[in-house]
Parts: structure tokens; C-alpha cells; sequence
């Protein structure tokens, strides 16, 4: 290790470049940089690697897979068309946007000068223009009837909590209230049950096609072809787009590489794209380093307290909880099933207690 380089202990080099130390650890994994290590044998990040990261950051800022980062920096061409595409719609998408606006004001600024006084919901709308669907309801137990409100339901979100947090209480609930809502739950896994039963048949040919397509997308990527990876992709393409599909524990029967593409894939999509809800414990899922600006973390406190939209930013108020929340699939499959247990006699005691 060079005396005159300034190097960075793992939780310094996330902090600078905005991730998680855990993200950083992924990086590793996955071959994409190497830290050195010190005479102890600690992590320790230098200028060079600090530049790799970098890049890998911006990479996955702008929707690439895990997989196709390490292509990328190989000089490897392979996927970027597809991805530049979506990355540009995206981006005619915020202009398109924001056109809008620029005529909105313009038409205020007209009325003001005619002595017309713009409403408060017309500025507000300046600030955070309608989406075209928005929900609100009384939250179910174990929380008290407080009012839960999403102003507007982006392309992708998260919903993240520990176990007994009512993660599943709350998607039942957006289910309920989002108009013609679909919430696929854990049934699709059950292999007892027929095809057509886990998932929506898929309507006509085209449909067919789309999965066909994603589907060799996300094998290209790294992804393991199953029936769970083809039930989410039928319920996906099984509706229009405004339609909401709420998915419970995503991750469920994916391995890592799966997880990964799938969700660059669901990234990929574009503007407009049919909205999910996803209930997730993977990191590989929810990667906080690669959140988007389409996308929305709602965490379900250990506490009860009503949910909460979380910033994916270190130091944000709730983001040191999601990602207490969040573990690696081989740490999700290892603990698959597990429950709180407490012993026969305090659950005795506890029943006795008035």
C-alpha cells in the first residue's frame, strides 16, 4: 500500500460516494473493485479504487445490472443500446414534464398581469405535478386507523420492514384501495397448484411475446429461467399500464443473479410503465446505492408507528432502518421460515397477563 495515497476505511469511501458499505462489499463480491488491505488486514480504498467505484455508482445510477457494469468495464458493448434507451426515455420523459410546467407558469403569469389570481393548488401543482393517482386510507391494525397517503405512486416501490412490522397488512391495504389493483402473494409459489392459478393467463399473442422477450433479456443478464421468474413476468405484461401490481416478498424463488437483472430489468421499462409494489428483504432487490428518481422506499417501523417514505440517502431519517432490514439472498434463503420464538413458559405467563 503506498505511504504518500490518502486510502479510506470501507464505511469513509461509502459515505463520499453516497452508498452503503454493504454495497461496496457487493461490488467486491461480484469482482467489480478490489480494495487493499492494510498490515492488519482491513479494508482500505484508494484513489484507484475509489475511481472504480465511481464509475460502477454512475453505472448503476443509469439502470445497468450488476452483470452488465462488469461487461461495461470490460469494454464489452453487449446491452448498452437497450439501456441507453431507456435511460434516454426517461430523460424525454422529465423534459416532456417539464415543458408542462413551463406552461403552466407561463399561463399563471398571464393571468396575473389580467389581474387573475392564481388557486393554492394550482402553485402547489408547480411543485409536484399530479401523477394521476394518488391513495389514501385508514391504516388496519396493528396501527390505530392513522391515515396513510401517497401523493403520487412512482414506477417502482419498495415496501420494507422487519418481521411483524405489517409489511403484508399495508399491501393488502393499497390492494384495497388502488383502483384495480392486483396483489400477487406467495401462492404463486406453491407448485401443487396449475399454472393458470398462480397467474392471470396471458390475453393474446403479443403478451406472450413480451414475457418471451423479458425473458431473454433477463437470461442474457445473468438470470435462471424458473416458473416463479416467469409467473412475475406473465403478471407484469397481464394488464394495462396504469394498473398497480403489488408483489409480496419479490424475491421469493429467485437466486442472486436473478434478482439482480430482474430488477434492472423492471428499471429499463421506461416512463410510464405499469406500477409495482414491492415487498422485499434483499439487497439485491432494494440496492440503496442505485435507487432511481422514479422510485419510492416505504418502511413499515418495528414500532407500529405509521409507515414512512424514506429518502435513499445516508444520514435521511429511517434509511439506517431499511437497511437494517435488507440482507443478501444467500442470507435470505438461509433464514427462509424463520420465526421469533419464545419459550413455553413465557408464552403461558404472557396469555395469563391481563
Amino acid at each position: 500500500m503506498p505511504s504518500n495515497a490518502r486510502f479510506l476505511s470501507p464505511s469513509e469511501a461509502a459515505r463520499r460516494l453516497g452508498v452503503s458499505a454493504k454495497a461496496l462489499r457487493l461490488y467486491e463480491q461480484r469482482g467489480l473493485v478490489a480494495p487493499e488491505r492494510t498490515a492488519a488486514g482491513w479494508r482500505a480504498y484508494g484513489p484507484g479504487q475509489m475511481a472504480r467505484a465511481a464509475e460502477i455508482v454512475a453505472l448503476r445510477a443509469l439502470g445497468f445490472s450488476l452483470a452488465q457494469v462488469a461487461r461495461v468495464l470490460q469494454g464489452d458493448p453487449q446491452g448498452l443500446e437497450q439501456t441507453l434507451e431507456a435511460h434516454q426515455a426517461a430523460l424525454e420523459a422529465q423534459l416532456h414534464g417539464l415543458a408542462g410546467t413551463v406552461a403552466k407558469i407561463r399561463s399563471l403569469r398571464s393571468d396575473l398581469r389580467q389581474g387573475r389570481t392564481p388557486t393554492i393548488g394550482e402553485l402547489a401543482d408547480l411543485r409536484a405535478p399530479a401523477s394521476g393517482v394518488r391513495v389514501a386510507f385508514e391504516l388496519p391494525w396493528p396501527w390505530g386507523g392513522e391515515l396513510f397517503e401517497l401523493r403520487d405512486i412512482r414506477a417502482l416501490n419498495y415496501i420494507v420492514g422487519p418481521l411483524g412490522s405489517g409489511k403484508t397488512r399495508l399491501a393488502h391495504s393499497l390492494a384495497k384501495a388502488l383502483p384495480g389493483a392486483v396483489f400477487l402473494g406467495l401462492q404463486r409459489l406453491d407448485a401443487t397448484e396449475p399454472a393458470g392459478a398462480k397467474a392471470k393467463p396471458l390475453a393474446d399473442h403479443r403478451s406472450k411475446s413480451s414475457v418471451d422477450a423479458a425473458m431473454a433479456w433477463l437470461v442474457e443478464d445473468g438470470a435462471t429461467p424458473s416458473d416463479a421468474l416467469g409467473v412475475l413476468l406473465a403478471a407484469l405484461v397481464a394488464e394495462g399500464p396504469a394498473v398497480p401490481l403489488i408483489v409480496d416478498m419479490i424475491e421469493q424463488g429467485l437466486d442472486q443473479p436473478t434478482q439482480e437483472a430482474l430488477i434492472a430489468w423492471l428499471r429499463r421499462r421506461g416512463p410510464g410503465a405499469r406500477p409495482v409494489f414491492m415487498l422485499t428483504r434483499s439487497c439485491a432487490i432494494l440496492d440503496l446505492s442505485a435507487v432511481g428518481p422514479d422510485e419510492s422506499i416505504i418502511l413499515c417501523p418495528a414500532n407500529h408507528s405509521p409507515p414512512m417514505q424514506v429518502a435513499p440517502h445516508p444520514g435521511s431519517p429511517g434509511y439506517e432502518a431499511v437497511a437494517t432490514c435488507l440482507a443478501s439472498p444467500e442470507v435470505r434463503a438461509r433464514t427462509a421460515g424463520v420465526i421469533a420464538w419464545r419459550p413455553p413458559g413465557r408464552l403461558q405467563a404472557a396469555a395469563a397477563t391481563p
